[in-house]
């Protein structure tokens, strides 16, 4: 298991730019894609907690020193403690859950809570969140939205999420977002349960390639 602190993980994520987000009906089809997606260069994943048998998954890819495992839509301490304890070096929650900064601090772990508004995303910065998840990004008002948050707010790192793909991703990270969350633009759960998994590796190689071409 990695053993690196809290500005190591949020270095690490910045440098990858790109969280791929797990989202599957069964594990397997989650291991799938874990597997498919390291295969072409990606470093790390957040494995939601709506993905049956998650934190066991978490246990399995935490034990790769190539790959760093976050936990996703952690609502409560008690799952969040559950996914520290199965390895997880990231905890995404969509919303503020009180205490969640504290427990990630003393463990170790990077605390990335979630919030819309400059109230709520200064909220849950003041609260000690590491970074924070602005989600769902799009529907709010995409790369402008964020662009505008990051004006107001210039020293909290910014993390959009939902509705994020090939088509604007590098207008995110243009507009300041420290790195990004995709799911199904990337992980495409439809064509994992048909199969189609040369569809997922390829996508996968178009966003590395995209966002390499903007470094």
């Amino acid at each position: 298991m990695q053993t690196y602190g809290v500005s190591d993980v949020l270095e690490k994520l910045s440098d990858y730019k790109i969280v791929p987000v797990i989202r599957a009906n069964s594990s397997d089809i989650a291991y799938t894609a874990i597997k498919l997606l390291k295969s072409v260069g990606f470093q790390t994943a957040e494995i939601t907690m709506t993905v049956p048998g998650a934190t066991d998954l978490m246990k399995e890819f935490s034990k790769d020193q190539d790959l760093l495992i976050g936990a996703g839509t952690v609502v409560d301490l008690r799952a969040a403690e559950e996914c520290i304890n199965a390895g997880a070096r990231y905890i995404i929650s969509p919303f503020i859950v009180e205490g969640l900064p504290e427990l990630c601090r003393e463990a170790g772990v990077a605390c990335i809570m979630s919030g819309l508004t400059p109230t709520e995303i200064h909220t849950a910065w003041s609260r000690g969140s590491s970074a924070v998840k602005v989600f769902p990004a799009n529907s709010i008002g995409g790369p402008g939205h964020l662009k505008a948050m990051k004006t107001v707010l210039p020293t909290i790192p910014l993390v959009p999420t939902g509705g994020v793909n090939l088509s604007n991703i590098n207008e995110y990270l243009g507009a300041g977002a420290s790195f990004v969350g995709v799911g199904n633009d990337l992980v495409n759960t439809s064509m994992l349960e048909q199969g189609n998994f040369e569809y997922i590796a390829e996508l996968g190689s178009k966003f590395i390639r995209k966002v390499d071409r903007q470094n």
